[in-house]
């Protein structure tokens, strides 16, 4: 079948060919080039005023008729490309988005993005990254545009309406995250979810800190604050960047370095001055004296050479940067006893 374009391109183009050849044919008939243009359009289009030219002859009429039936045919022709053209538009836009919504429909234990901000792109990535089957939830339309070519499966709307997160899944859903900078908008996520599946996880985010309490009571299992953690990362690349960079080596580091912000515990520098009792000695020299309060987890030189992991034969030197994870009361005890240089904690949010 020929394409709707085509057809409409094939169609116009005899048309006006065929009005042209008769506007000639009648002109050869002996008729004014006006009056043969007339001729033309009357009986292309079927108008029915009477006949103007001379079509007294056979060979007249069947001229004619031949311009009636080529005028007709090159028209429907070119009329019913361009209803094939929006007919398969329509019909192609429809089963897509059926495709769309029995693909959601099968979803099962999937997590539901809503907001598809910087946020909501960064999660998207990650969960992408991870094979983790999910849906964005979004009323920009080239927003979810941008995900679509992505290859993520998405749901117009609003995410705070019943029917849209119905759509996508909330039943059988896994985890939702509500990412949008609206606060207001976040907790009446979080309460809407919570309501339509009672086990759902649910992470939220918060702006403001006035308002984790609400997202809390409002049926949030977590509540992250990107203002505070975008300090508390800038914090330590001033105060710790021999660590950051250590961790932020590899996904898996980096990943780490987040758990870390949640518990009790706390990676720390150990700086080796020229007069420290440490110098000369090996890192299992160092562990044996924090009787088991730490453990080594990186050696930085003073050349700038990071040694993940290092042997327990290893010297120290002085300028060396000894990277350790232990609790967070031990490590600034073993600095004051051994007369380490001391630095600002790197450490959980308990500390």
């Amino acid at each position: 079948m020929r394409s709707p374009l085509r057809r409409i391109l094939v169609g116009t183009v005899f048309f006006f060919g065929t009005l042209m050849m008769a506007v000639a044919g009648y002109t050869l008939l002996d008729c004014p080039f006006i009056t043969a243009v007339y001729m033309v359009i009357i009986t292309v289009f079927g108008v029915g005023y009477g006949e103007v030219c001379p079509v007294e002859t056979p060979a007249a009429r069947m001229f004619t008729v031949f311009v009636i039936i080529a005028g007709y045919g090159s028209a429907a022709y070119a009329v019913g490309g361009f209803i094939q053209m929006i007919a398969e538009g329509e019909i192609k836009q429809v089963l897509e988005q059926r495709r769309k919504t029995k693909d959601i429909e099968n979803l099962q234990n999937h997590t539901i993005v809503c907001g598809y901000g910087r946020i909501g792109q960064v999660l998207s990535h990650k969960l992408a990254e991870t094979r983790q089957p999910f849906v964005v939830i979004d009323q920009d339309i080239e927003r979810l545009t941008s995900a679509e070519e992505l290859g993520y499966r998405v749901c117009q709307g609003n995410a705070t309406d019943e029917q849209v997160l119905e759509t996508a899944g909330i039943t059988r859903a896994n985890c939702l995250a509500t990412v949008l900078p609206d606060d207001a908008a976040n907790v009446f996520i979080t309460l809407t979810a919570r309501g339509m599946n009672p086990h759902l996880t649910i992470v939220a985010r918060g702006e403001l800190p006035s308002t984790e309490k609400k997202l809390i009571l409002a049926g949030a299992n977590h509540v992250v604050s990107p203002a505070s953690i975008s300090g508390m990362r800038m914090a330590n690349l001033i105060t710790h960047p021999n660590t950051i960079q250590f961790l932020d080596q590899g996904d898996d580091r980096n990943r780490l370095n987040e758990l870390l912000a949640q518990i009790d515990v706390q990676v720390d520098e150990l700086n080796i001055p020229a007069n420290s009792s440490l110098v000369g000695g090996t890192i299992a020299d160092l562990e044996v004296r924090g009787k088991g309060t730490f453990i080594v987890v990186a050696l930085r030189k003073l050349d700038g050479e990071i040694i993940t992991h290092p042997n327990h034969a290893t010297r120290l030197d002085p300028g060396d940067i000894v990277i350790v994870l232990g609790h967070h009361g031990d490590i600034p005890q073993f600095k004051q006893l051994y007369g380490v240089k001391r630095q600002l904690r790197y450490r959980g949010a308990k500390g």
